[in-house]
């Protein structure tokens, strides 16, 4: 139990470790090719990349009968676009220089998801998450009153988009990587299409005339598929509450590179809402700690 409980452990952090570091730093160096087409990119390889392991493990009839799940397939329609939301908006914040941004996003949304159990399956709130609940609405709104030129859109759509994905996945009992095939497979057309649209204009950077980047774009599938599968393991290893605890490596990781490596800005406003977030965040650590 103890070796299975490490075990998960260490996956859980390798995911969160992906995501916050390496995730950011592979997404940061390609967007120079333009958010419009990582986006895509992105969408195209997870789907592809979804394809062979599902082959590789033999899924497809556990595919097939889901699919022939018609409320499954409207849940997992609406996931899917939350997903392709979260994804897309995440994008544009590495190319233009919001890390921070969403970093701030990926810290409220354990939190966030804590009001949402609460709201949709009735799960008991106590004096500490409470407490952290009001303190993530009170860090919003002193950016949106002390910092009207720059609302935090960017981290707000990343933190509800995520904590709506989880609830919808959380309501459909489904294998996670045949959840997120059927999710790419929806994204895909689209993707497809807008890939279509770039290369007919001849805005594709992704193209037989260099290689060397269009290979290396093709990492895009893994880099979302693979700190996916290593945090769902640990999730299964460990149960959700060690797992939301060390999830905080993620958005820590993208707040440290955004500000220390990017040299992005970081203004007292900001500042200011961040310590607000963190004395949220020890209370509710502090709360699942207690719990678990």
């Amino acid at each position: 139990m103890n070796r299975n409980f490490n075990k998960g452990l260490l996956l859980t952090s390798l995911g969160s470790f992906w995501w916050g570091f390496i995730g950011v730093i592979y997404f940061e160096y390609v967007s120079f090719i333009g958010h419009v087409e990582l986006v895509v990119h992105r969408c195209l390889w997870t789907a592809v990349m979804l394809i062979i392991t599902t082959t590789f493990l033999s899924k497809w009839k556990i595919f097939i009968k889901e699919i022939k799940n018609k409320k499954k397939l409207i849940a997992l329609f609406i996931s899917g676009l939350l997903i392709f939301i979260n994804w897309s908006i995440w994008i544009y914040a590495v190319a233009t220089e919001r890390i921070i941004d969403a970093s701030f996003g990926y810290f409220i949304m354990p939190i966030i998801s804590v009001l949402l159990g609460y709201i949709f399956f009735k799960e008991l709130l106590n004096k500490k998450r409470i407490i952290s609940i009001l303190l993530v609405g009170v860090s919003i709104i002193v950016m949106i009153i002390f910092n009207l030129k720059s609302l935090p859109w960017v981290g707000l759509i990343v933190a509800f988009s995520w904590a709506f994905y989880n609830l919808v996945r959380k309501k459909i009992q489904i294998d996670t990587d045949i959840g997120l095939l059927i999710e790419s497979l929806f994204i895909f057309p689209f993707a497809l299409f807008v890939f279509y649209l770039i290369s007919k204009n001849g805005l594709n950077d992704f193209n037989f005339e260099n290689p060397g980047l269009s290979l290396f774009l093709l990492l895009a599938g893994p880099m979302t598929v693979i700190p996916l599968f290593l945090y769902v393991r640990g999730v299964e290893l460990i149960g959700l509450g060690p797992t939301g605890m060390i999830f905080y490596i993620t958005p820590t990781l993208q707040f440290i590179l955004g500000y220390f490596y990017y040299g992005e800005e970081f203004s007292v406003v900001k500042f200011g809402s961040f310590i607000i977030i963190w004395i949220a965040v020890i209370i509710y650590l502090n709360d699942l700690y207690e719990k678990n």
